[in-house]
Formats: C-alpha cells, structure tokens, sequence
C-alpha cells in the first residue's frame, strides 16, 4: 500500500503541496457528489475534460492552483480571498466568517441559529406557515407533501414544476440545452417567487437545492423545513416503483451512487429544523409524526 499511496505523489512537488492536491481532488469528487453530478456530466456543463477531472480528483491537479496558494500566502490571505468573485468583503463580515471558522460543528450549528433569532426572529411565525419538505427523491415529499397541505388547507407546490413554469421548458430539456447552473438559477427565481407570491403552502424542492448555499439558505430562512430522511435501499425501491430512475438511469453502479450522493448531502440535510425517518412506515404513519413534529417543535 505504500508503493501505491508513494506512486500517487507528484514528483515536482513537495508533501505539503501534494497534500493540498490530494485534499482539493477530494473536496471537487465531494461537491459533485453532493450536486448529483457524473464526472461525464461535469466535464459537459464546465467544458473541462473527464480525463482532466479524473487527474484533478484523484490529486494530480495543475501546478497552477498551487502557485496562487504561493502568492496568497505571502499575502497573508486565505486562497479564497483571491478567487472570490465580486468586490472585497466587509472587514467585519470577514472576521465574522475567520471567528466561525474556529467553532467545532455543534458550536456553528448553534450559532446560526442565536442569528437567526436574533435577526430574524419577527418573522418565526411566518416562516411556520411555510413548510418545506427536504430530502432525495423517494423519501416521500410528494406523497406527504399533498397530504399535509391538505391537511393545513394550504397550496402544495413542486419546485420541479415551478421552475418549468419559469423556464417555459421541461427540466430534462433544461439541463440538456443549459446546463446545471442555469437550472439552479431558475430554481433560486423560482423559489423566490413561491415565497413572494404566497403566505403559506407545503413545498417539496428538488434533492438538490441543499447543495446552493444561496438558495438553502433562502429555503432555511423563509420556511420550516424538515428532512424526510430513509435508507439509501428504500429511495431506491421507491423511485424504481415510480418508474423513473433518474437521475441512476444507465448506471450500472447506482447504488453507489446513491449512497455517495445521500453522504454528500447528510450534514446539509440536517441543518433543517426537524427530521422525520420514514424508513418501513406506512404513509399514514409518517403524515400523523409529520403533523406531530410540525406542531411539537
């Protein structure tokens, strides 16, 4: 294992420096799987090479990333303080963010939440009569969703078919013609809209809307959101069920990828104000403990 691990280090370059490659090939596999994507499908949308991002995950990325490290540290700058795009940050925004960055994951948790009191607390009550259902497909948003809403007697509202609304275009066709980050656009316009257009409803995103820091935060901020979480076995029996298995269709390996995606998006997913596991429960079962934790928590 040695001669493999030793093999896998660039020559030209030192420990530090292969270590900073090994991590940033990690962190680019770790995004993708939290956006759902195949390597192929990147390589499509960033008119990258696969065989360039197969270098770059596995740590044999270009000299060139490390040369910006050179000179940012001699700044005294963090890396992202020269590739940010827009104008420079606020000096107290960027103590803030250099103060949070020293806090373990339970402190950080904590934290947003004292913020989000604190700045947003006039709009709690608000922010109760929306109600968002998190989670990848087949943990039964849609299913729970329209019951709960009719329960409330609210709209229930599919991110999925707001978007095409928006887009005036079929979601298949708008990431085939344009790509990811276009259809994330129309999703943080879309979600916009539903929260300017209406007080209260149930809505059911997209699995991937955690993966948009702007956009999961809009979601965290305007509505109560819980996670209906199951097993990686039972998403797929679920969607298989529903006869569509997008986005695995064609994958020999999908559980693979499903498990990869799911662990991607675990510590994102419960950043949402309540969780409800619906592995081997009847829908009845799941609607009485999401009205119950809806009402309890």
């Amino acid at each position: 294992m040695a001669g493999r691990a030793d093999k896998l280090q660039r020559p030209d370059l030192n420990a530090d420096e292969n270590d900073y490659l090994r991590i940033l090939g990690e962190r680019v596999r770790e995004m993708r799987a939290r956006h759902g994507m195949t390597r192929k499908n990147l390589a499509r949308d960033s008119g990258v090479s696969e065989r360039y991002l197969a270098q770059l995950e596995t740590g044999h990325g270009n000299i060139s990333i490390i040369l910006l490290r050179q000179i940012a540290q001699a700044l005294g700058n963090p890396l992202h303080d020269l590739v940010s795009e827009g104008p420079e940050q606020p000096v107290e925004l960027t103590l803030l963010t250099q103060f949070l960055a020293r806090l373990p994951p339970k402190k950080l948790l904590r934290a947003r939440k004292l913020l989000m009191a604190e700045f947003e607390g006039a709009g709690k009550h608000d922010r109760r009569q929306r109600i968002a259902l998190i989670g990848l497909r087949g943990a039964g948003k849609t299913t729970l969703g329209s019951l709960l809403a009719r329960q409330r007697g609210v709209p229930f509202l599919e991110m999925a078919r707001e978007i095409e609304r928006a887009a005036a275009t079929p979601i298949p066709e708008i990431f085939s013609l344009y790509g990811q980050a276009a259809y994330r656009r129309y999703e943080q316009q879309s979600l916009d809209a539903v929260i300017e257009r209406n007080a209260a409803f149930v809505l059911a995103p997209g699995g991937g809307i955690v993966s948009e820091p702007a956009t999961f935060d809009l979601l965290l901020s305007s509505c109560f959101t819980v996670w209906l979480k199951t097993s990686p076995e039972q998403h797929m029996a679920r969607v298989i069920a529903q006869g569509d298995t997008r986005p695995m269709g064609g994958n020999q390996e999908a559980m693979q990828d499903l498990q990869r995606i799911l662990a991607g998006r675990t510590a994102l997913y419960s950043e949402a104000d309540a969780v409800l596991d619906t592995t081997g429960k009847t829908v009845e079962q799941s609607l009485a403990e999401l009205l119950e934790l809806i009402n309890r928590t």
